[in-house]
């Protein structure tokens, strides 16, 4: 295992975007190259301390998936090394293994997001209306309960620090038209039911995950940025899920129950950034469940 990477420095081309957790640098006019940092984040605010491996582990699974559902939709992936975009060794150490050359696409505003169980955000919809972004579902579903069929909740892209929002269908028309808005959310189930199909079958179970789309030059609908890994989607231990209980997931929960936790000065964290410091065992053992996803999935 690499050093941890908390921020890139790739000084030999023009950086586009730092995000949460991935840091985006232009590669000519239409390539762009994406390195997946070990930053972590937690209540849409960024740890101070990196997960060593995290980055690296986020690519792999992502490069996996692309590969399994590339008959579904086209993805933004060149085919291209990472590595030979870059100027130096030291810019090469930075690159290697944690990155993706990348198509240089139209990024569209919404966030296809896919239910196939009940939780969190949609369980507290849910309970307050029997509906989950403008979609009625039957009464008397629990906590961690499975739709009678996957379902398609969009959202809108927040700015950094602010929370994604989740919207209805027909919102999501007004934004991107009737006919773009029908084919997303069609080909975003489709990639979910394979998806959460195969990782049944190494004992995992896919709650919800979110999908990104944009359009390349020709408008051709495009999978983009990262796809199915644990800091996108929601994935269970089969034999840890059942009904009424929020099921140990491989992802940050157990950072976020952490966090909540906190003090600060005497009192509850506020979720604003800074976070407090994580120790050393929070670290390791989010690590130890982004690793525990990896070899599951990809029995590696």
């Amino acid at each position: 295992m690499t050093a941890a990477l908390l921020n890139s420095s790739i000084s030999s081309l023009p950086l586009l975007a730092r995000g949460k957790v991935r840091d985006n640098y232009a590669v000519g006019e239409d390539r762009i190259l994406m390195i997946a940092s070990d930053r972590l984040s937690a209540f849409d605010v960024v740890m101070g301390e990196p997960i060593p491996g995290k980055g690296e582990l986020l690519t792999r699974m992502a490069l996996f998936w692309f590969d399994k559902l590339q008959g579904i939709v086209p993805n933004h992936l060149t085919g291209e090394l990472p590595e030979s975009v870059v100027a130096t060794e030291v810019e090469v150490a930075q690159v290697r293994g944690r990155s993706m050359l990348v198509k240089r696409l139209k990024p569209l505003p919404v966030e296809a997001v896919v239910r196939g169980y009940l939780a969190g955000s949609g369980w507290k919809e849910y309970q307050a209306s029997g509906e989950v972004c403008g979609v009625k579902l039957p009464a008397g579903l629990n906590n961690a309960s499975k739709l009678p069929a996957p379902i398609f909740t969009p959202a809108t892209k927040a700015e950094m620090g602010d929370h994604d929002e989740n919207i209805s269908f027909e919102r999501m028309v007004d934004i991107v038209g009737a006919d773009l808005a029908e084919r997303i959310r069609s080909v975003s189930i489709q990639l979910y039911q394979t998806a959460a199909d195969f990782a049944l079958t190494k004992g995992i179970i896919i709650a919800d995950t979110k999908f990104e789309f944009g359009l390349d030059a020709d408008g051709t609908l495009t999978l983009m940025d990262e796809v199915l890994t644990p800091d996108s989607s929601r994935f269970w231990p089969v034999e840890g899920w059942r009904e009424g209980i929020n099921p140990p997931s491989y992802d940050k929960q157990f950072v976020r129950d952490w966090l909540e936790q906190a003090q600060v000065d005497g009192r509850p964290w506020n979720k604003q950034a800074p976070a407090p410091a994580l120790p050393a065992e929070v670290v390791e053992k989010t690590a130890a469940k982004y690793q525990e996803a990896l070899t599951r999935l990809m029995g590696e």
